[in-house]
């Protein structure tokens, strides 16, 4: 057990105190922060609209403060999916089924994949749900020629934060997971229904032209910011990532989510997630409380943050090295291959 392991061990006695104060939702705090998200994005639209009379340009460049907008608006979603953001069951359920109609996401099938995704958040042996396709070293090399074109082509910037963002939001979440039943899997139709009714009745209000020329890059900068916010959340050099027999959920919490320190103003649109170890500790934290949460016990100063800048290294890291404990780039795999022949040439 490494120092920072022996370190969340010893708070487990006392974090679920810790947090306990930062459990229960602020319903002026919740109701200020629908309308000071969901009254601009209004408005945003409405200025890109007569935008379309006067520049195009105008309209894309109001669009990404939109589409900033929409990551903030499915912030409140994802703590719906939660129960975290409202205090009443009812009350999360509505608001999340009216800003999952926004994000195009479904309500009920979103919630009980993400809930998976929390539940073995760095597990190894419980990957697939909620979470982004990432081999070991071992599996990569058993790997079929067709399987790694596959995994490298799915792991590809241009594909992953390009391509990925229309794919998964306006494809995607259109078809329910083999694995959904009952309700989670027809909350996939409920949705789509009222997505369709959105889009005929924004068409039939801009027109249906001016209505794509607004939404898809609304959508793609939305879904660009959120893949990687989820993206950089569990996919650093250091992560934790354990079999299922050494798997602990505290250490996944604190050590396989990161805290992303964001400039205030990104950390704003991005309602907080930043602090995404604190929501891993206790998804019942609203985000609007996660900040607080943070500074709360010296304990949370220990978690390394990762910046803006640090981040951006992330996105050549595609293979998680069980060996060495860390995610590593197909180059840096390439090297330990290279090594390793060449250790075996040596040794023969």
């Amino acid at each position: 057990m490494t120092a920072s392991q022996d370190r969340v061990q010893a708070s487990i006695s006392e974090w679920k105190q810790i947090i306990a104060p930062f459990q229960t939702p602020s319903v002026p705090r919740a109701t200020w922060q629908v309308v000071n998200t969901l009254v601009p994005y209004v408005a945003l639209w409405y200025l890109m609209w007569l935008s379309l009379s006067v520049s195009y340009w105008l309209t894309l460049g109001l669009a990404v403060v939109a589409g900033l907008l929409l990551v903030r608006v499915f912030i409140i979603f994802h703590d719906c999916c939660h129960g975290s953001y409202l205090k009443s069951k009812r009350a999360n359920d509505i608001l999340g089924f009216i800003t999952g109609m926004l994000t195009f996401t479904p309500y009920g099938h979103w919630r009980w994949q993400h809930n998976v995704h929390h539940a073995t958040s760095g597990d190894l042996d419980r990957r697939g749900d909620g979470d982004i396709w990432t081999m070991t070293v071992e599996e990569y090399e058993k790997a079929s020629p067709k399987m790694r074109f596959f995994y490298r082509l799915i792991r590809n910037p241009i594909v992953l934060f390009g391509l990925g963002p229309l794919v998964l939001f306006l494809i995607h979440q259109r078809f329910p997971s083999p694995r959904a039943k009952g309700k989670d899997r027809s909350s996939v139709m409920a949705m789509n229904v009222a997505v369709t009714l959105m889009v005929i009745g924004l068409s039939w209000l801009f027109g249906f032209k001016n209505y794509l020329m607004m939404q898809l890059p609304v959508t793609m900068v939305a879904g660009m910011a959120g893949i990687w916010m989820f993206y950089v959340q569990h996919q650093y050099e250091d992560v934790y990532w354990e079999r299922r027999e050494n798997w602990d959920y505290t250490t996944a919490a604190i050590e396989g989510s990161s805290f992303y320190k964001l400039p205030k103003i990104l950390q704003w649109f991005t309602g907080n997630i930043g602090f995404h170890h604190i929501h891993h500790l206790s998804s019942r934290i609203p985000n609007y409380h996660l900040e607080r949460c943070h500074h709360s016990h010296p304990m949370f100063h220990t978690v390394k943050p990762l910046t803006l800048w640090s981040s951006l290294k992330c996105i050549n890291l595609r293979l998680f090295d069980e060996k060495g404990r860390r995610l590593i780039s197909f180059g840096q795999w390439k090297k330990m291959r290279q090594q390793k022949d060449s250790d075996i040439g040596l040794a023969a």
